[in-house]
């Protein structure tokens, strides 16, 4: 039996595709820490978590019948993926499905902080009738600076610039401009320029506090600011100290260095109780449009996977995505990605009488993925493939 462990209230979607393909998945509406993980995964093939699972090499040296890990997020940074990768272990995500509902939430945050909605709302609901347009304004004309021109901020760009505002944008990358949007020729002169920053960079290792006192006072005075991205990218004490000096007019923050385990857990910030300031609890992908397309998108690939060892659009391995040829057992080999790997794989098949009908190759990094299609196999086949140096996982899908 294969078993299927779903962490994080996943989108039922995602069991739904799983028990079609014949996987048994397990459900717990939380995340697990990484004792809980090591003991949860005993007899499990599939694992599926969203941001706050961290699959540790620990972890991964635990877990001997983990065939393959389903991020069903954005980000992959709470997977050690070169760990997962030398255990021959996929990990797919969803870097597409969610984008629009974080650029929808970034729109709705800069409109409200920009109308001082929050303050309104604030007053009135204390009783207390405050007509008056001191502090707000509209989007229209003002600047958006980007910083992260990827999937989310690329498109938020697109529909800021659609609500009449200019937009800036910042990556380390090169990215071409949609639209009217310009490139800032250095993150200073975004942050000089711009009304409103948002911060849309991904999690690498790299990005931690990137973004703190200097960035903070380089901006302009009145300006707002949102990070939607992912907490430890932002120092929270200076950015709670631009806001109660005035230097900034507002901020939206969804994502925290440290957030509860599950809905319901205390939460703490320097952020909480400050006015114009809008908190939320790691939400921009969190509607039930994307949740379903992003348990239908990443169980699809794990499902895949089990069926016929494609590994296309996975973040840590070589993509393979190949036509099975009816009839044929398929032989899914990671190896070590050095000179004759392939050939020697053909001459073991040679010498035990195997035709191959079909066969694929792609290396990436350290490491290349033969997929190849062949009639009957013996267990001396796969003891011969399993015991080359250069084998990491030799699977029979």
């Amino acid at each position: 039996m294969v078993r299927a462990l779903l962490l994080e209230s996943l989108h039922p979607q995602a069991s739904t595709i799983l028990a079609g393909a014949g996987v048994t998945p397990v459900e717990h509406r939380g995340a697990l820490d990484e004792d809980e993980l090591v003991a949860a995964l005993a007899g499990v093939a599939v694992l599926g978590i969203r941001s706050k699972t961290q699959v540790t090499e620990r972890v991964l040296a635990h877990a001997p019948d983990l065939q393959a890990v389903g991020a069903f997020c954005i980000g992959t940074n709470q997977v050690d993926l070169e760990a997962a990768a030398a255990r021959g272990i996929p990990v797919f995500n969803a870097p597409f499905s969610n984008t629009r509902s974080v650029v929808e939430l970034a729109i709705a945050e800069i409109i409200a902080l920009t109308r001082r909605l929050t303050v309104k709302d604030t007053t009135l609901h204390a009783g207390v009738w405050d007509k008056s347009s001191e502090g707000s304004h509209e989007v229209r004309g003002r600047t958006l600076g980007i910083v992260g021109y990827g999937n989310i901020g690329s498109q938020l760009s697109v529909v800021a610039e659609a609500l009449g505002m200019s937009v800036l944008y910042y990556d380390t990358a090169e990215k071409l401009a949609l639209g009217n949007a310009r490139r800032a020729p250095d993150l200073e002169s975004l942050l000089r320029h711009s009304d409103v920053v948002t911060l849309h960079v991904d999690g690498r290792s790299g990005n931690a506090g990137f973004f703190g006192v200097e960035q903070l006072s380089a901006m302009r005075e009145g300006a707002i600011f949102l990070n939607l991205s992912r907490g430890f990218v932002l120092d929270h004490d200076a950015l709670a100290d631009a806001l109660a000096r005035g230097h900034l007019s507002g901020a939206a923050v969804d994502v925290f260095p440290h957030e509860p385990k599950a809905r319901g857990d205390a939460f703490t910030s320097p952020l909480r109780g400050l006015p114009n300031v809008i908190l939320t609890p790691h939400i921009g992908g969190s509607t039930e449009e994307a949740q379903e397309d992003i348990g239908r998108f990443v169980a699809t690939k794990l499902r895949d996977y089990l069926r016929t060892g494609s590994t296309s659009l996975s973040v840590n391995l070589p993509a393979v995505a190949l036509d099975r040829v009816p009839g044929t057992a398929r032989l899914a080999h990671l190896h070590h990605n050095v000179p004759g790997v392939l050939a020697t794989v053909n001459s073991v098949l040679a010498e035990h009488g195997v035709n191959v009908d079909g066969q694929l190759l792609t290396t990436r990094g350290a490491y290349g993925y033969a997929v190849t299609d062949v009639g009957a196999l013996t267990p001396a086949v796969l003891d011969a493939l399993r015991a080359m140096p250069e084998t990491v996982r030799l699977s029979v899908v």
